[in-house]
Formats: C-alpha cells, sequence, structure tokens
C-alpha cells in the first residue's frame, strides 16, 4: 500500500536491495540517477549515488554527488564519509573537518558508528585494498 502511495520509494528500495544482493553496479547507479531526476532532494539516493560512483572510480562524480547528499542533510554520517572519501580521491581540502563530524557522531549516535563500520567493510569487500577507505578507516579508529 506505501509503496502505491510513494512509488519513488519504492524505486528506492528496490535499487538499494539489488545493490545489496552484489548486482551489477551501474543499472543500480542509473537508477539513483532516475529518482534524483524525479525528486531532487532526495538526499538518501544523493548518498547511495555518490558512494556508487566511489566504487566506480568516478571520483569527480563522487564529489559532487556527496556534495549535493551533505548540502540536503548535514547530519548524515554516511553522506560524509562519502565526501571524505570523494575529497580524499580527488585532492580537495576538507577531510579533516568531516572526520571530525563523522567522530562526534558516532559518539553521540552509538548506532551510526556500528553501519559506518558495515559500510566501512561493505566498501573493502567491493573494492579490495581502496587507497582513500583505508585512511578514513584508520583516522575513524575503526
Amino acid at each position: 500500500m506505501l509503496d502505491e502511495i510513494n512509488p519513488i520509494e519504492s524505486d528506492f528500495n528496490a535499487a538499494l536491495s539489488r545493490y545489496k544482493d552484489g548486482k551489477e553496479l551501474i543499472p543500480i547507479l542509473e537508477d539513483f540517477q532516475k529518482i534524483i531526476q524525479q525528486i531532487p532532494n532526495h538526499f538518501a539516493a544523493w548518498t547511495c549515488l555518490s558512494w556508487l560512483h566511489l566504487l566506480l572510480k568516478n571520483n569527480e562524480e563522487a564529489l559532487a554527488a556527496a556534495r549535493q547528499a551533505v548540502r540536503l542533510n548535514q547530519q548524515d554520517p554516511q553522506a560524509r564519509m562519502n565526501l571524505s572519501l570523494a575529497l580524499l580521491a580527488t585532492n580537495n581540502k576538507g577531510v579533516r573537518e568531516n572526520v571530525e563530524l563523522i567522530k562526534k557522531m558516532s559518539i553521540m549516535m552509538p548506532d551510526v558508528k556500528t553501519e559506518l563500520k558495515d559500510s566501512v567493510a561493505d566498501g573493502f569487500n567491493r573494492y579490495p585494498n581502496w587507497p582513500e577507505l583505508t585512511k578514513i578507516n584508520k583516522w575513524l579508529e575503526f
């Protein structure tokens, strides 16, 4: 019933499920782009889009998507982590500030640390020896 009311959320959840099932990344990325075209302020879709671009090593696209995700929701730790990764990958400044904010969020909200640890593990599973993620993981002390 809820999916009938909000088909975009249904599309979002379907794309996220395909990602979790290990399906090919490019079609999933395209699905998130379609969601953003329909709802430009869907911060979670921007966050997912930035992560997928990072995994595909589309670093400039990842940076743009991560910046938009953080603009839309400054309190989302995954968006901040994606932004940190993209900033590192593109040799831009601002990584330290984002890492410090993520650390504060994980202290204030213990669930955040668990979710980010899962995200880091997923990142290494999909992109072994990811240099930027290795640094962020070390700095976050996970």
